[in-house]
């Protein structure tokens, strides 16, 4: 059926295969929402920094 070289490759594709599906469901998941949240709250506090630079 399959000889040793073809075995070993093909587990090879699903090793990569499967470190790309986690890693996009960690992207997808944790690191695009941390990236957002962080990046509102920045932009929240210099809005806030430039209100109160404009009235005092």
């Amino acid at each position: 059926m399959f000889e040793f070289d073809q075995y070993l490759g093909f587990l090879a594709f699903l090793t990569i295969l499967t470190i790309g599906f986690w890693l996009m469901i960690f992207l997808i998941g944790f690191v695009v929402p941390y990236w957002l949240t962080g990046n509102l709250l920045e932009w929240l506090k210099e809005r806030k920094e430039a209100k109160k630079n404009s009235e005092g």
